[in-house]
């Protein structure tokens, strides 16, 4: 197993190693928002739906930006991450520039009167869990490849191309992992 020195913690980048079995997590980069003794809490950054917010929130009517796709666990809750506490109070510092949750009023308000860009906030359906232990055990089975998050991965690499920067962006023998075909019996 290749190891960095990336801590698990809040803030963490889970990126799944390029022979991920479960569909669910296929090259999926996950910002773990949540990790205790008692389980962690994540949502898969890059993994679009077909949805935009006004589909999902009534009141949001005509506002048509994307919803993704959070994980497995409990696909009808809607979670969001945004980078503007000072409009969005309430959240919980994930990292600088990287907020989870708050006041959804006082969210929808403030997209409501276009007081934030579609840039600084991103919603998503359902979220990825482990049960105490699970993750960790995961990470030493060699299941998930840790990397530190930051604004910019969170916010404005584009969903097609954070699985393989994420990766690049920890050198070494991980640059060459970024490179593995998706579908290699097709090489």
């Amino acid at each position: 197993m290749i190891s960095n020195k990336t801590t698990l913690q809040a803030g963490t980048l889970l990126v799944s190693p390029p022979v991920q079995s479960d569909v669910n997590f296929k090259r999926a980069v996950i910002l773990v928002c949540e990790h205790s003794e008692e389980g962690s809490f994540g949502l898969i950054l890059n993994r679009s739906l077909a949805l935009t917010i006004d589909q999902v929130v009534e009141e949001f009517e005509g506002h048509r930006e994307d919803v993704r796709w959070g994980g497995p666990v409990q696909p009808k809750t809607l979670h969001f991450l945004h980078r503007v506490p000072d409009i969005i109070p309430g959240g919980i510092d994930i990292k600088p520039g990287v907020v989870w949750s708050g006041n959804f009023e006082l969210a929808k308000v403030a997209i409501e009167n276009k007081m934030i860009q579609p840039g600084d906030i991103r919603c998503y359906l359902g979220y990825a869990g482990w049960s105490a232990g699970q993750l960790q055990q995961e990470i030493e089975n060699g299941g998930w490849i840790l990397a530190d998050s930051t604004s910019k991965s969170v916010f404005e690499i584009p969903d097609e191309s954070l699985w393989r920067r994420t990766l690049r962006g920890l050198g070494g023998s991980y640059s060459i992992l970024a490179n593995y075909p998706e579908y290699p019996s097709l090489n």
